[in-house]
This record gives C-alpha cells, structure tokens and sequence, in this order.
C-alpha cells in the first residue's frame, strides 16, 4: 500500500512524504530538518527510515533541510548535476555515498519496490523536475512549481491515481498585492507558477481521466488563501462534471478501486478527493 501526503506545502516551505511498508521517501525538504522530523513522526513515520530525499530544484523552499537530514541519518540525496551544482552551498558537505546524480541512471530509481522517475518542469530554476512514483499497480505524481501547462506535462501526469499540483496564486490577489510589477510577471511566467484557474483547468483534465485524489500545493502566503484556492479548483472541476468527495483525515485505499459515482443519465460520472496542503502541517494521508 502506498501512503501518500505533504508534510509542508508553500512558498515558506515544501516536503512531500510517499512510502510503503519496505520505500520511504521525501521529494524535497525545504524546511527546518527537525521540523520534517516532527511532522514525519506525527503521521507515524520516523526520519531514521527514510532511504532517499528526492529534490525538485534548488530553491531554499525546497532543499533548506536536506542536508542535515542527510548528515543526521545517513539519507541519500537524488538531484540530477544541474540541481546538485546549483544547491551545493545550501545543502552543505554530503557523503558521497549518500549523492544519487540522477543523470547517472537517465532520471530513474528503483528503491524497495518503488520505479521512481523524473520529468522536466517550466520553472525558473536550473533543472527543476516533477517525479513520478509507481508500485506496479498505482502511479503518484509530484508537480509543482510549475509555470504553464503543456502537453508534455500532462503526459507525465497521466494514468495517475494521485497527484499534488499547484495552485500559487489568486489573479485578482496577485495583481493587487503587494508584489512589484517584475515579480508580478516573473509569477505570471512560463516559468513562474501556476495560477487557480490553471491548476483548476488542469485538475479537472485529470479526474476525467481518472485521477481520484487532487492535492493542491505550493499556496502564495500573499496571494492565495487555502478557500479561494479550494473553490476555483472545485468549481472547475464540478463544471467538467467531475464529482467532489469528501473524506475527513484518510482517503481510503478502497476509493481507488470504485467505478465512477452514476449520473442522472446512467453514465458514470467521474468522482475524484480534493485536498488542500496546508503550508505548515501535513495534508489529510491518502492511502493507495
């Protein structure tokens, strides 16, 4: 079974936990490392068991305790040669037993049962990537900090059962913020972050597709707040006839294996869980 859910999601902060009884992993770990340590252990995981930490990009809100995890437990570090000579001097002195250069083995990994694979993301960073994460039988993807849609992106994030995207930031919020104009276009970018309405676009793509749990991420602490976000995206969604579940703390493994909920005109309706990561706290834990 795989267990699935962010641990931190936003601008002051990323670190997304996927494991099994025999993988654990971390995709980023942006920040402190005894704050990854408390929010592992609260959802009953420990950091001495964590076998890799895969990093996105080198921005601080994504690599700020990797290195000292690294260092305190011995964990390895997955980054390709752009991202590891980029976020060298953040990340510190790392064993190089402990460096997973992911050019080496073309953007994949295969830990306890896990087939691990890269893709490349619009965002300004030196090689930033999204991952995918497949037992076999179920696919997670993680793709944030992602500027704009493409058709590449999709491909990647097709046939999964889970994903995380983002949704950055509000537009009304954004251009009347207090942001300067060139931060403001840098946001806006192909290669800045993607806006609710886009995120909701894309979220709604894939639950017709058959993606059954949602995680929205990657929330502007300025330009965004956790209820405007949920409710574009579900609007969105529910305009494309996709039908909104709700669950309390646990999306159970048994949602994944339903059949779509019936529509009034006897064709199933897609149905997919949608979740919003809190920045500091991990998300509701989606069990597949």
């Amino acid at each position: 079974m795989l267990k699935f859910c962010t641990l931190f999601s936003g601008s002051s902060g990323n670190s997304t936990f996927i494991g099994t009884d025999r993988a654990k992993l971390l995709i980023d770990a942006g920040v402190t490392a005894k704050s990854i340590e408390q929010e592992l252990r609260l959802i009953g995981e420990e950091p001495g068991d964590l076998d890799v930490i895969l990093i996105t990009h080198e921005h601080i809100d994504h690599v700020k305790g990797a290195g000292v995890l690294a260092r305190r437990y011995g964990t390895k570090i997955a980054a390709n040669s752009r991202t590891w000579h980029a976020m060298e001097a953040l990340v510190g002195r790392i064993d190089p037993e402990n460096r997973i250069v992911t050019d080496d083995t073309a953007g994949c990994l295969y830990i306890g049962g896990l087939d691990i694979s890269s893709f490349p993301i619009p965002h300004d960073a030196a090689d930033p990537v999204g991952y995918t994460v497949s037992d076999g039988k179920h696919k997670i993807t993680v793709a944030t900090d992602t500027g704009s849609l493409s058709d590449s992106l999709l491909e990647h994030l097709e046939g999964s059962n889970a994903v995380l995207i983002e949704a950055n930031h509000d537009m009304y919020m954004l251009e009347h913020g207090p942001y300067p104009r060139v931060l403001i276009a840098r946001i806006k970018g192909k290669h800045g972050h993607l806006s609710n309405l886009s995120c909701g676009e894309l979220a709604s793509k894939l639950a017709s597709q058959g993606t059954r749990a949602i995680i929205l991420g990657h929330l502007s602490k300025e330009n965004n707040v956790p209820d405007v976000a949920y409710g574009t995206v579900r609007r969105a969604m529910e305009e494309a006839g996709v039908k909104i579940v709700d669950y309390a703390d646990v999306i159970p493994p048994d949602f994944f294996g339903l059949a779509g909920h019936p529509g009034n005109d006897g064709v199933s309706q897609p149905e997919a869980g949608l979740i919003v990561a809190p920045r500091y706290g991990h998300s509701k834990v989606i069990l597949i």
